[in-house]
């Protein structure tokens, strides 16, 4: 699988690329030695032959027929080995002089030039030959052929395209071996960057691309990442700065003029006084909560995994949220259902996980309907500890499923009801530093009012794991960095 992932990869298809390219230039460069090679000994051959035909037709010319004929009988006696093929012969092709007994079958050429065989059909006594020849016809109707052996010629022309083809395939191989060298180089690279962004994109802010010291390509490229996010991260916490400090100086003075306004409001007499004075104090009130859910929400994300983890039971703590807001949906004539497992643990922050859970738990209550549905179930699954919350409520668009966690962000159905978007942001701040990974999916999929399910795995308690890790002096990061969390960091549906 991992081989199959790695040829997939635009390194190794570039070298692929390459071997391709590499490839046909050592064809075509072997090709064209051995085009001029082959080339080079079929015309020497041939210069050969025709040298000797040269040869014979001065003999004809100053001796005639018959010292041609002799001169024919004295150079095959010359050649034992038969290098050279003579055959004289009449017009009906009566042999008078040669070392083959009858005319080649077929041996007919526009030319002039033939390729045949020296077997038994032409009368030949020796092994089996290949060979090339030249015919033309002598004055008073005589025909001769002249030709050579070219045998050892065709076997090394056989030789070469071996070696050609061996070349290739060698070529091929090691191109193919390169590559895959190549691009295994390249994308373990590209791989220790990847792995590395995906952490930082889970939350380990803190990290950066490591380099090799080689200021290639690569540690460049990680060198203006890493600029990169160390000017994101100072802006970043030059914004959550400048926020919370608003936050922190704004709560004081509206918490003095909450109270000046509730003591108004308990010593005026006029009702129309009082009723204005009551307004003011509910929305003095919803600002310091939103102030205050600021606050939190930074102060989580600040401490990360400072948070006090102690073993906690999961099911009793959703039950006993359940127990504070379950009055609360039988004034909607809600049906609240509890489906709690048993000696479900985690390892957390009580007052956290309290604070989460109640947070969903609210908004499921807040945006179903009267006489809806919710359902609050809690269960073990695998290595997980799952908490889940279901509502037959106004839903969230999928488009908006990965936004909802953002800051003050709220969806365009809610946005007329109370909240000040930031019910969520915490919810994900807490599951983030408990290693939670949460879930949005519609309760009921294609219907009117769809509902909302929202699903909420920690990792389960593990006594052995803990143990480990309290005796381990360099222990591992801790589980705040969120890694494991599949919505975005920051939303709000509250």
């Amino acid at each position: 699988m991992k081989l199959l992932s790695q040829l997939r990869t635009s390194s190794f298809q570039l070298a692929l690329l390459y071997m391709v390219v590499f490839a046909t230039s050592v064809f075509l460069l072997l090709a064209f030695i051995y085009w001029r090679t082959a080339g080079f000994m079929t015309a020497q051959t041939d210069e050969t032959i025709e040298a000797e035909i040269a040869g014979l037709a001065e003999q004809y010319r100053g001796r005639g027929i018959n010292g041609l004929i002799t001169i024919i009988r004295e150079r095959v006696a010359r050649d034992p080995n038969a290098k050279s093929i003579y055959l004289l012969t009449t017009d009906d092709f009566l042999k008078l002089a040669g070392n083959v007994e009858t005319w080649p079958e077929g041996a007919r050429s526009e030319s002039g030039w033939i390729n045949f065989t020296l077997n038994e059909s032409v009368g030949w006594q020796g092994p089996q030959r290949l060979a090339r020849a030249r015919i033309f016809e002598v004055q008073g109707g005589l025909r001769l052929l002249v030709g050579r052996d070219v045998d050892e010629l065709t076997n090394l022309k056989r030789v070469i395209e071996t070696a050609i083809n061996w070349g290739m395939g060698i070529t091929l191989a090691l191109a193919l071996l390169g590559g895959f060298l190549m691009s295994r180089s390249t994308t373990k690279r590209i791989e220790v960057i990847n792995n590395t962004s995906r952490r930082i994109m889970n939350g380990h802010l803190s990290l950066r691309i490591p380099t090799r010291g080689t200021e290639d390509d690569f540690d460049q490229l990680a060198e203006n990442l890493n600029q990169m996010l160390d000017r994101i991260v100072y802006l970043m916490e030059g914004i959550r700065h400048v926020s919370d400090s608003i936050a922190h100086d704004l709560r004081t003075p509206l918490t003095r003029l909450r109270n000046q306004l509730e003591n108004t409001l308990m010593s005026v007499d006029n009702d129309e006084a009082r009723e204005q004075a009551g307004r003011a104090v509910a929305e003095a009130d919803q600002l310091l909560a939103t102030f205050n859910a600021l606050l939190r929400i930074a102060r989580l994300e600040t401490r990360g995994n400072a948070a006090d983890m102690k073993p906690v039971s999961l099911d009793e703590l959703v039950s006993d949220a359940c127990e504070l807001y379950e009055a609360l949906s039988e004034d909607k004539e809600q049906v609240f259902e509890q489906a709690l497992d048993t000696q479900v643990l985690i390892e957390g922050d009580r007052d956290l996980l309290f604070q989460m859970v109640s947070n969903l738990i609210d908004n499921a209550i807040k945006y179903t309907p009267e006489k809806g549905v919710i359902r609050v179930s809690v269960q073990r699954d695998g290595t997980d500890s799952v908490f889940e919350v279901s509502d037959s409520g106004i839903g969230i668009p999928d488009d908006e499923k990965d936004q909802v966690f953002q800051r003050f962000y709220r969806v365009g159905k809610s946005r007329s009801l109370p909240g000040n978007g930031l019910g969520l942001s915490l919810v994900s701040a807490v599951a983030e530093i408990h290693q939670g990974r949460i879930e949005l999916a519609d309760h009921h999929p294609g219907e009117e009012c769809p509902g909302l399910t929202v699903s909420i795995r920690i990792p389960a308690y593990n006594p052995v794991k803990k143990r480990i890790r309290a005796t381990q002096a360099d222990g591992p990061e801790g589980a705040g960095n969120g890694e494991s969390k599949n919505a975005p960091s920051e939303a709000s549906r509250a």
